[in-house]
């Protein structure tokens, strides 16, 4: 194992420096950047504000809006069901939700017409389901986008719509393309959540509280904020072309309630909320042979299985533009493949995902290194200072 050998004030130094470029450029209105070697913190500060109308900065014990890095999660809750033999990866989705049965196509030609297969939990892991996010650029996506609009507005006169119902519905929506044949990033962590509630017979919320992160000991991530807690969780904000700058962002997105105490739906891909020693934990599990502090929560050769690429050529075409370069996906994760294309001196091998907030996590196995950036603004995605932080940190490796 490689060791980890820099100039404690240089590297501080350095990486203070670029976060706080990104707070006072208005790209960010708070930040908190963690990074762990072998366990150890070897790095940790904290930015700006998690409420800048209220004055309340960012803290360590800050909680922030997943979304998609939410995404990882739901892929180790279904390994976990793999492991116990209770779920086939080759299953049907229509084994667990009958609207998935006799499903169409509607293609970017409008016309309608029936699928050359079923889509299976397999595909909903790799996004080759071909179940399109709310989308007004191509038909299927519209017809999702209608769905979601109806839904909010359910929502607004006090009618939620639950997990299992969101999932019935979904599977009504015709597929964007035929199964498999394209990466099409859409709701297919979402179905898989259903599905777990339906092999389980339990919410989805405590299926991961027992499996994953009451053993992990992370208390501050879940599906709502506690109220004893909403003093912690971070404004979401968004850039007002108008107005040239950051403002809290008060909309619901992708169907989220609002993270109340009462919330009916819990999003597999994008409804959790955590603190970054929270996901800390889920991270060191996930590089560490499916272990963390003692606790077993996935065979090791479960985890070798979880990350690596299984896109192929012709799906690749859709997937790999923007921070994807460089990158294969496989299990709701990016796999670093390619270090030149991806223009990142990480380890071939490491993993991790993104969230619409700008939240990132980068698990590299290789040399033990974990990279969590957190913040809070809508529409972001790996932002660019994320691979500055890589190439920094990994300059650092003697």
């Amino acid at each position: 194992m490689k060791g980890l050998v820099f100039n404690m004030f240089d590297y501080k130094e350095t990486l203070d420096k670029l976060v706080q470029e990104v707070i006072e450029s208005g790209e960010a209105v708070g930040a908190n950047l963690l990074i762990l070697h072998k366990g150890e913190e070897i790095y940790h500060n904290t930015f700006g504000f998690a409420d800048r109308e209220n004055n309340l900065p960012i803290k360590r014990d800050t909680i922030f809006r997943m979304f998609s890095m939410t995404k990882p999660v739901t892929a180790a809750a279904v390994m976990i069901l793999v492991e116990r033999g209770v779920l086939d990866v080759w299953d049907p989705v229509s084994k667990y939700i009958k609207s998935f049965e006799n499903q169409k196509v509607l293609g970017t030609n409008g016309v309608l017409v029936p699928t050359n297969r079923e889509i299976t939990i397999w595909d909903c892991l790799n996004m080759t389901s071909e179940i399109p996010y709310p989308d007004t650029n191509i038909p299927a996506g519209k017809l999702m986008d209608d769905l979601f609009v109806s839904i909010k507005e359910k929502l607004n006169n006090g009618i939620p719509t639950s997990t299992l119902e969101y999932c019935d519905l979904i599977g009504k929506i015709p597929l964007a393309f035929q199964p498999g044949t394209q990466w099409l990033y859409g709701l297919s962590a979402d179905i898989l959540g259903g599905i777990i509630e339906i092999i389980t017979g339990k919410k989805y919320s405590d299926f991961l509280k027992e499996e994953i992160f009451v053993p992990l000991g992370m208390s501050d991530t879940g599906f709502y904020v506690p109220k004893d807690k909403i003093h912690r969780f971070a404004m979401n904000y968004y850039f007002d072309e108008n107005q040239k700058k950051l403002l809290p962002y008060l909309d619901q997105f992708l169907g989220l309630e609002g993270y109340q105490e009462s919330v009916v739906f819990e999003s597999g891909g994008a409804g959790l909320v955590s603190t970054i020693d929270d996901y800390s934990k889920f991270a060191q599990m996930m590089i560490h042979g499916g272990n963390y502090n003692g606790k077993q929560i996935l065979g090791h050769k479960t985890i070798e299985f979880m990350t690596n690429n299984y896109i192929y050529p012709n799906q690749m075409e859709a997937y790999a533009s923007g921070n994807n370069l460089g990158y294969g996906y496989g299990c709701l994760m990016r796999i670093l493949q390619d270090q030149g294309v991806a223009g990142s001196s990480g380890n071939v091998g490491e993993f991790g995902w993104d969230g619409w907030t700008g939240n990132y996590v980068s698990m590299d196995p290789v040399d033990d290194v974990i990279i969590l950036y957190f913040i809070q603004r809508a529409g972001s995605g790996t932002t660019p200072v994320v691979r500055k932080i890589r190439n920094v940190t990994y300059g650092y490796l003697k």
